[in-house]
């Protein structure tokens, strides 16, 4: 049985220029059809499904409406077993945040909360073209507190242009001082195809990655200091609130997608759906498929995977699974990248910053 879901709402009240997630303005028909679709694929898998952890990614999952939500909420209640659930995520946007849909999806059994407030300074939110200010993501955090919810995750993003170490150490600060059970500190990237990737082709935007650098270890450094746990490069939380759909993805579990843009890894099967939403619903509703890319993985590159997202975690990878890259592993290590304790392989600190070239070994 597939034991972990993630699930595709692609509809944003707001376009953010760095973004590269698939995603669409909504209109009210198109929303309904989706859902109509999004719950008949849901069925079509069901008897596969015995999730343990759900995502509801996007997009802006939030961003639909209370009876929108309830019915898709209703629907998948109605559709899959849901009795070995651990761990119910939705992403929201602090902005589509309301007392009445906060209720609403803590009595459907969502019990974590992964909000994108990005910056706590309204400059800097500007610059990412985020639609709330400051003070709307606090007074939705606590809005989302008095809801119930006891598991919540802060997004944050360091690397933004004209953001100062101080600028981002006030960020960190303010995050501690809600005191999140769990914060992601995703570095800016330059995604081909957003305005922020045109900007930057143009020399409007440049990046800074001594700066970048600097804001990372100030993040290892605060949130260290107030009890977060580094549990894998861009995220942290306190103990036993690490991301338990996340990990799965680390770790080489098999996952069901369903939308459009979604993809699925299952027993060595990969696969997409579509990335356009009206395609994706009427093939869906009209029993066609919905898959725009598949691939068999074979052995070797599943076990490459798992041991370049692995290392990324602070469950490092073991000697056993490491040893068809020893040889490099150990350049690694005399280059100061990896360390070794009595069984696994890890990252040091500065191995830490060069992630992305580490995990090159693999493939």
């Amino acid at each position: 049985m597939i034991e972990h879901l993630y699930i595709h709402i692609p509809f944003c009240p707001n376009i953010c220029p760095y973004c590269a997630f698939y995603k669409e303005s909504a209109g009210r028909e198109r929303v309904e059809l989706f859902i109509d679709a999004l719950l008949y694929e849901a069925k079509r898998h069901a008897s596969a499904l015995l999730p343990k952890t759900i995502f509801f990614g996007g997009g802006t999952p939030s961003a639909l409406s209370f009876s929108q939500m309830e019915r898709l909420l209703e629907g998948l209640h109605n559709t899959l077993n849901l009795s070995a659930i651990e761990e119910w995520t939705i992403e929201m946007n602090p902005a589509t945040v309301a007392t009445d849909k906060a209720r609403l999806l803590y009595d459907a059994g969502i019990n974590r909360i992964s909000m994108g407030v990005q910056s706590w300074d309204n400059t800097l939110l500007k610059t990412l073209g985020r639609m709330h200010s400051s003070e709307k993501a606090e007074e939705s955090f606590y809005l989302l507190r008095n809801a119930g919810f006891k598991n919540i995750s802060i997004d944050l993003i360091f690397g933004i242009p004209n953001q100062s170490l101080i600028a981002w150490k006030k960020t960190l600060e303010k995050t501690v001082c809600l005191s999140p059970e769990h914060l992601s500190a995703y570095g800016l990237t330059y995604e081909e195809g957003t305005e922020f990737f045109r900007l930057r082709s143009r020399g409007i935007m440049k990046e800074n990655t001594h700066l970048e650098a600097e804001q990372f270890e100030l993040a290892e450094e605060i949130l260290g200091n107030a009890g977060y746990q580094h549990y894998e490069i861009s995220n942290y939380a306190k103990n036993n609130y690490e991301s338990k759909h996340n990990l799965s993805y680390w770790l080489g579990s098999d996952y069901l997608g369903l939308g459009p843009s979604a993809f699925s890894t299952v027993q060595g099967h990969r696969w997409q759906n579509v990335s356009e939403t009206g395609r994706y619903s009427s093939s869906t509703i009209e029993g066609k498929t919905v898959r725009d890319f598949e691939e068999e993985l074979s052995p070797s590159l599943l076990a490459s995977e798992r041991a370049a997202f692995g290392l990324r975690t602070n469950q490092g990878l073991d000697f056993e699974h490491a040893r068809p890259w020893h040889q490099a592993m150990v350049e690694m290590e005399q280059h100061g990248l990896l360390y070794r304790t009595e069984d696994r392989w890890l990252l040091t600190r500065k191995g830490f910053l060069l992630a992305d070239t580490v995990g090159e070994i693999f493939f």
